[in-house]
């Protein structure tokens, strides 16, 4: 089973950028699709963005698309998600996710990590 920590979280200021990392460990890191999915204060949870295995394919919500963008290191078994242009309603608890049982970039994933908080400041 493979394990995933977020890390990179923190307070900023609107305009500012973060960049999150995750780091998955215990099972092969080899055919994962990878996400970001974020949930505000009494909200759902929602989709952030995703990357295929090969890096090729990426897909990003509406509500970031051009200011977020996914990354992934295979050779360190690590996902990125560099934020730019942060707005206060970026503020959430960020979560990396992994399956491996579709090669879809949206729908259900298997695998979770905690969360790291992510607070921007207007």
């Amino acid at each position: 089973q493979v394990q995933l920590v977020e890390s990179g979280g923190g307070l900023v200021q609107a305009g500012d950028s973060l960049k999150l990392s995750c780091a998955a460990s215990g099972r092969t890191f080899s055919g994962s699709v990878m996400g970001w999915f974020r949930q505000a204060p009494w909200k759902e949870r929602e989709f952030v963005a995703a990357i295929s295995w090969s890096g090729l394919s990426k897909d990003y919500a509406d509500s970031v698309k051009g200011r977020f963008t996914i990354s992934r290191d295979n050779a360190k078994n690590t996902v990125f998600l560099q934020m730019d242009s942060l707005k206060p309603e970026d503020t959430a608890v960020y979560y990396c996710a992994a399956k491996y049982s579709s090669i879809l970039l949206r729908g259900e994933y298997d695998i979770w990590g905690q969360g790291t908080q992510v607070t921007v400041s207007s």
